[in-house]
């Protein structure tokens, strides 16, 4: 495993750190898929997580952001825009919570 480097997280994040981020999104993944619905984790993983982009910063750790409208991005579900905002903020701690996990901080 590729030690972590901030700022080579931030330059070549998909070059040095590919697979530790598939794994920390594919844990994510299983994770939510296990408390909910499948098919909207399914829809969320597909058609708004697959534009996310992480980041970095030493004062804050992970972010994930996310795409312009990620609700309406939401296609495949029907879903409330209340429910989707909340699952959508539970499914972004878990992701930050892997990518912490992954490499290890």
């Amino acid at each position: 495993m590729t030690e972590f480097d901030p700022d080579r997280f931030e330059a070549e994040k998909y070059v040095d750190y590919f697979p530790q981020l598939q794994r920390a999104y594919k844990n994510a993944f299983e994770t939510m898929n296990e408390e909910f619905d499948s098919t909207l984790i399914h829809g969320i993983d597909q058609q708004v997580l697959n534009e996310s982009e992480p980041f970095y910063d030493e004062d804050e750790g992970f972010t994930v952001e996310l795409p312009d409208d990620p609700y309406d991005r939401l296609t495949a579900v029907v879903v409330s825009e209340e429910k989707f905002e909340g699952v959508m903020e539970r499914y972004r701690e878990e992701i930050r919570s892997e990518l912490r996990r992954v490499f290890g901080l």
